[in-house]
């Protein structure tokens, strides 16, 4: 098969199982949803107190596990029932079908993913009034594109592992918790190293004065780091272990 005929089919993929497709929908409409409703409830109360334009972008702590089940079941769909053998016998070439695949997993939560940093930034300021921020603000731009990078390579991190552990259940009892719970911990507890875990730098691109020692971008390297160590192990184990 071509590469455009193998990208075509891992299009079709998406679109077609509905776990995949409804995952990847929900990153955008979890969002939006505790974006106007914390907005709409304590937006404007709390607004004295934290930073504004991190706080626009609360919402994608939620955002993200859906990005993240999105990767996940992206691939984990291939291992149900042997689809996996059947994709390989009509790809032979597992590097192309890797790539293909990989590609429309960032590629598809690339796009819903700005679309989601944007309009949650510009639906959670209707409700602050005099305390709306608008793209002008400094950094705010910067964060909104920023944040659709971040929900992309968190699918694309999610992707590759479960490449490598050839199970959603085992990608999502580690992330999730890992996420909602342990990076706090580790934070509290080891300081600036916990800068370079993925979640925590990735997200520095939302702040509009990043403390630590990673810049914006460069946190948003330190995710994009990990995803591409995932990718590398999840080629790997496709290349070398699964039949």
């Amino acid at each position: 098969m071509s590469a455009s005929a193998v990208l075509r089919s891992e299009w079709i993929k998406i679109r077609s199982v509905r776990s995949v497709f409804g995952s990847l929908a929900a990153v955008l409409l979890v969002t939006m949803a505790v974006t106007v409703l914390t907005a709409a409830t304590v937006g404007r109360a709390e607004a004295d107190d934290a930073e504004l334009l991190f706080g626009a972008f609360y919402a994608l702590n939620f955002g993200q596990i859906a990005a993240i089940s999105f990767g996940t079941t992206a691939v984990s769909a291939e291992y149900a029932n042997g689809a996996l053998r059947m994709s390989l016998a009509a790809v032979p070439r597992r590097t192309l079908f890797y790539v293909a695949k990989m590609c429309l997993v960032g590629t598809a939560a690339l796009a819903v993913g700005l679309v989601t940093s944007f309009g949650a930034f510009l639906a959670g300021q209707l409700f602050m009034g005099d305390d709306a921020i608008g793209l002008s603000e400094p950094g705010a731009l910067r964060a909104a594109f920023g944040g659709g990078i971040y929900l992309a390579l968190m699918a694309l991190f999610a992707a590759g592992l479960t490449f490598l552990l050839r199970s959603a259940v085992a990608v999502l009892s580690v992330l999730i918790p890992f996420i909602l719970i342990v990076s706090f911990v580790v934070g509290d507890v080891a300081g600036s190293v916990a800068d370079y875990l993925p979640d925590r730098a990735g997200q520095l691109v939302l702040h509009q004065h990043p403390e630590g020692s990673l810049g914006p971008w460069t946190g948003l390297a330190v995710t994009a780091a990990w995803a591409a160590a995932t990718l590398l192990a999840g080629w790997w184990a496709l290349r070398r272990r699964d039949v």
